[in-house]
């Protein structure tokens, strides 16, 4: 849609006519929504001063970019929003050359500012092109923002970085840089000053008051300046980002100023919709819902893994004042949320910078504490180095819990939980073990929380698959697994977390009766239960929610060689070398041929 001829009442009526398709696919299909609401009329304004078909766009998570993927002629196609073969809730090239870069996680795109400045430069295009970058508060709370922000106001290049301020990223605003401007307010300094200045203003009346408040409100202005112009980035702002005239007018002066420049741009979540208008968490992230109520269409009545763990961790914490734990801006996500407000002292949202979680909690674990590290699995990816450096290497006993291990369903390639194993399995002193149900989950807690060496806990978004049917869980011991079912078969079934009720599922498929693994740990291995089932059984079958390369079954063919036990075959459903689309997860797994009736056919063969 080309909208620079556009006047501004006509921009204004676009933004109202973008809002409500997106309010409409939303409560459809779910997806992002404060967020993209709040972002609304500065990409509008965007769209009006550049040219995304030549200007690098580059939305920070672009989880907020939803109006410019209904400016960019996908209008009609974003009814699919989310869905499988649909639209990514996320920018994607493949759908449109407008979107420059994939993105899901946060806090990259000012390097990817940087990175496409530099390439302008050398190509000699910095008369026709010009990055634009849109980073929320809470992406700003990330190391890499400000290592690229560093080497931008040293070099200078043309760039426009709009800071979307709304003050709350996706929970309350964590850490210095969001407080920066009340700290200034409450500085001795400024304070020593505003109290002589009322008694002064005190003597002078009402016009005194008026002009002493209007000073304040200018010190306000100023003061969130200060870092980035320090930095070298020139600074604009703040404006009303929902002010149409203002943005384009701000946006147009900056893209003819030649080199780097911050806006600072304040935007209302959920603009346009009273219901999610300055609310926290709740209206982030939705599941389809009812538009007038503002209600969720369907509640599960099945308890997620998150809140079996918040439970679980909530019991642990009561008995045992060692017990810390830290998220990285995904409270409610994590389910510490409650924890956080129980034990404000003990429990901690340190913003987006799982870096710094991870090294901060290898800190309290060498004073004597017990950290629970409670992350997404796709995120933790963001603190590989530190879990080595900061924590396997001393040996510290800093628990990971890792949150939407698996397949994530709508979120996509991004945010799948598909990669843990393999990168964990490798660190020497990391234990790895997951749970298969309730039950077992409070189990591996209390587990965890007694373990003196680093360990990852993995499992599921949402409910586990039902496999507590199976057996009573056993308490779990360091490398021990538990056999569910035995029988007198060739095959075993060997199941690592979910993957156990994917296992059981799949045998109700199957005519042949087989035995059944609950492995519970893959580092270390039950080496004893697995020579047992060698001599037992000659095909083994993984079923686990992980990546085939470095995943469970490359564990136990490692093993097997290790033991020269050369007769056993090994097959593993796990993950292929691809990376994951989008969709619901039963139509995904479909794709994948990881449906429990397709997984027997392929056993059966």
């Amino acid at each position: 849609m080309n909208i620079k001829d556009f006047t501004l009442s006509d921009l204004e009526a676009l933004s109202q006519k973008i809002r409500d398709r997106i309010l409409e696919v939303v409560s459809q299909n779910g997806g992002h929504l404060s967020s993209t609401l709040g972002a609304t009329e500065i990409i509008v304004a965007m769209h009006k001063v550049f040219d995304a078909s030549k200007d690098p766009f580059i939305f920070d998570v672009s989880h907020q970019a939803y109006a410019h993927k209904l400016l960019t002629n996908r209008w009609e196609e974003f009814a699919t929003l989310r869905q499988f073969d649909g639209l990514s809730g996320y920018t994607k090239p493949s759908e449109s050359s407008c979107d420059y870069f994939v993105a899901g996680h946060s806090s990259t795109s000012i390097s990817l500012g940087v990175g496409a400045a530099k390439a302008i430069a050398l190509k000699n295009e910095q008369e026709s092109r010009i990055p634009v970058v849109v980073i929320g508060d809470g992406a700003m709370s990330a190391g890499m923002a400000y290592e690229a922000l560093n080497e931008l106001g040293d070099r200078k290049y043309p760039m426009v970085i709009i800071l979307n301020d709304n003050e709350m990223s996706i929970a309350k605003p964590i850490g210095a840089i969001s407080r920066m401007l009340s700290s200034a307010m409450a500085s001795p300094f400024y304070q020593r000053f505003k109290k002589k200045t009322e008694q002064f203003v005190d003597n002078f009346g009402e016009g005194a008051h008026y002009l002493a408040k209007r000073f304040e409100e200018s010190f306000k202005l100023i003061t969130p300046g200060i870092l980035f112009e320090e930095m070298g980035i020139e600074y604009i702002g703040p404006v009303d980002g929902h002010d149409l005239k203002s943005l384009i007018d701000i946006l147009s002066i900056a893209k003819a100023m030649g080199k780097p420049v911050l806006v600072h741009v304040q935007t209302i979540k959920g603009k346009g919709y009273e219901i999610a208008e300055g609310k926290h968490e709740k209206w982030h992230g939705v599941s389809p819902f009812d538009l007038k109520s503002g209600t969720a269409n369907t509640a599960s009545s099945v308890k997620s893994a998150t809140q079996i763990y918040a439970d679980a961790l909530m019991h642990e914490a009561e008995r045992n004042p060692k017990v810390v734990g830290v998220t990285a801006a995904m409270p409610s996500g994590t389910g510490l949320s409650a924890l956080m407000e129980k034990y404000p002292t003990r429990f901690w949202d340190v913003a987006i910078a799982e870096q710094h979680a991870v090294t901060s909690m290898g800190a309290l674990a060498k004073e004597g504490f017990k950290p629970f590290c409670t992350i997404y699995s796709t995120f933790l990816q963001r603190g590989f180095d530190q879990v080595i450096h900061d924590v396997c290497l001393m040996d510290l006993p800093v628990v990971f819990a890792l949150d939407r291990a698996g397949i994530v369903g709508e979120d996509g390639e991004t945010h799948q939980g598909a990669f843990d194993i393999s990168f964990l399995r490798l660190i020497p002193n990391m234990t790895l073990c997951a749970p298969r149900d309730e039950k077992s989950f409070h189990q591996i807690i209390a587990y965890a929380a007694g373990y003196d060496h680093p360990c990852a806990i993995r499992y599921p978004r949402g409910a586990f698959l039902k496999a507590d049917h199976l057996a009573d869980s056993i308490p779990f011991e360091t490398g021990k697994s538990h056999l569910l079912i035995s029988n007198e078969s060739d095959n075993l079934f060997i199941g690592y977390g979910n993957g156990v009720g994917r296992a059981a599922q799949t045998m109700e498929y199957m005519e042949e009766k087989t035995s059944l693994l609950d492995l519970r740990f893959v580092k270390p291995l039950d080496c004893e239960m697995l020579r047992l089932m060698a001599i037992r059984h000659k095909k083994w079958y993984v079923f686990s929610d992980s990546c085939r390369i470095g995943g469970v079954g490359s564990a136990l063919l490692e093993w097997l060689s290790e033991e020269k036990i050369t007769d056993v075959r090994v097959m593993s459903f796990e993950y292929d070398d691809t990376f994951i689309k989008h969709g619901n997860t039963r139509l995904v797994e479909e794709s994948l041929g990881l449906l429990p009736e397709q997984l027997a056919k392929r056993v059966v063969a």
